[in-house]
């Protein structure tokens, strides 16, 4: 593995990060010299852990899989082009859900019965921003939802029931019923009766049966590349509007029996077109087949298991389709352990793996103390998003060479064990400006009103700065490729 310090002031070359990064993605060593980071912001991405590290090194690695994919593609001959990134640019992008504005709007990104609450014992978190998971929360409690949505009433009714019981009687109650909270209580999920051992960052297996189509020369790295988006909030869609960008023809699939959040799709569907398919229907789920009959990548951001009973499971789809590329996410790996199969966001990840008390309230001495915190940004999402878009450009350098496809796996968790114990702070740059965002902002028509939004991060010589399209409503396009 390359190791090569950054040279801080201006950005030096490949960090230790990068190196770790691209190295987990299966890439050269050599090629990290590429890459080179600009430290135009000032400090960045303030965190007790290596946020601006891990956050740059996830962008540096995606970058350099588009560079090197560009160069097997012949748009720059057999050189790979440099790499190199803005941190402004990646503090931006991170925060792309918090800088959305829609015709002047600022979104809401937490719901109000969605946060840290206090128990009889210590804290929990709660993520209720969806419809559905506010009334298993609610109903796991034994709390009234009769419609009104009156979320003053009802967070003061939460928040009374919750200070009655344990955390972690919170936290199973909740899950029970199919809703979200994380107990602080427990600690990391990787330490303690029942751990969960310490995850990689990425797993990845090669098919051996080779079927891929080689793709043609192009000017950008994933050009002609179709891909199949089945994933909802953050991580899976940030690396399908990553692959938009460098030209994949990307269509998001969705139930038409689950919504999304029309504020989520509008930040993370840049670049991307989507449709509605139910997948468990015949004439739909024969629609579904068509387009798979043709895909390069399917995205998969469900929980492990999930869709294996519709016969969609990355064995079943490699079978059906030699040379698939399957890019698979979830919250807390892929197991064994009793965590791996249940649901979770970014914000309960950062709980259950005990970032939360790392950046909470902490004693004199140092130790944590009263409320949790969380990280400065949605970081684990952005970062795993980045590394799943990295993981299946580079897969696609290789299928260029044997046709064959590839099986990769990522979480959150996994991410987030690597910014807790593979990534190594630096100094920030010295002076410089504070971080401007509007710096790395972008205007932009689209469906849902004029939007203002951050610009891509991800960067090499010739990678184009802005997707091309805006972003469509949500289950408006008809379920064909391009």
């Amino acid at each position: 593995m390359a190791n090569s310090e950054g040279e801080g002031g201006d950005g030096g070359y490949g960090d230790a990060a990068t190196a770790h990064a691209w190295s987990a993605l299966g890439g050269r060593a050599d090629l990290v010299a590429k890459v080179s980071y600009e430290r135009d912001a000032g400090e960045v991405l303030p965190a007790r852990l290596p946020v601006r590290e891990m956050a740059r090194a996830t962008v540096g690695a995606c970058s350099l899989a588009a560079a090197e994919l560009t160069a097997v593609r012949g748009a720059t001959g057999a050189d790979v082009p440099g790499v190199r990134v803005s941190e402004g640019a990646v503090a931006t992008a991170f925060h792309s859900e918090r800088h959305l504005r829609i015709d002047g709007r600022a979104p809401t990104n937490f719901a109000p019965l969605s946060g840290f609450w206090r128990t009889s014992d210590s804290w929990v978190r709660t993520h209720a921003n969806y419809p559905h998971h506010r009334a298993r929360l609610l109903a796991a409690l034994g709390l009234p939802d009769d419609g009104t949505r009156d979320d003053h009433a009802s967070a003061e009714a939460l928040a009374a029931e919750l200070a009655t019981r344990t955390a972690h009687e919170v936290q199973e109650a909740v899950y029970g019923a199919g809703g979200l909270a994380v107990a602080s209580a427990s600690g990391s999920v990787f330490q303690g009766p029942g751990a969960v051992t310490p995850l990689p960052l990425v797993e990845t297996r090669t098919d051996p049966v080779a079927g891929a189509r080689r793709l043609p020369d192009a000017s950008l790295p994933a050009a002609g590349v179709r891909v199949l988006d089945l994933t909802r909030v953050l991580a899976g869609p940030v690396a399908g509007r990553t692959l938009a960008l460098l030209g994949a023809d990307v269509l998001r699939v969705d139930s038409p029996r689950l919504r999304e959040d029309a504020d989520t799709h509008t930040d993370t569907g840049m670049g991307k077109r989507s449709t509605l398919l139910d997948l468990g229907a015949g004439e739909d789920r024969e629609t579904f087949e068509e387009l798979l009959a043709s895909a390069d990548v399917v995205l998969s951001g469900y929980r492990p298991g999930a869709l294996d009973r519709l016969g969609l499971a990355p064995e079943a789809l490699l079978e059906r389709r030699p040379g698939l590329i399957v890019a698979q996410l979830c919250a807390w790996g892929w197991g064994p352990g009793p965590w791996a199969g249940r649901r979770g966001f970014d914000s309960l990840v950062q709980v259950g793996t005990g970032i939360a008390a790392i950046e909470g309230d902490r004693a004199p001495d140092g130790s944590p103390e009263g409320r949790p915190g969380a990280l400065p940004a949605q970081a684990l999402d952005h970062g795993t998003g980045y590394l799943v878009a990295g993981g299946v450009l580079r897969s696609l350098t290789e299928r260029q060479e044997d046709g064959c496809g590839r099986h990769l796996r990522f979480s959150l968790a996994g991410t987030a064990c690597w910014l807790m114990h593979g990534v190594r702070a630096e100094p920030a740059a010295p002076g410089g400006p504070a971080c401007d965002p509007q710096r790395w902002m972008a205007t932009s028509e689209s469906p849902y009103g004029k939007l203002d939004h951050a610009l891509p991060p991800v960067s090499h010589h010739g990678s184009p700065g802005n997707w091309s399209r805006s972003v469509r409503s949500w289950g408006s396009d008809r379920p064909v490729w391009l």
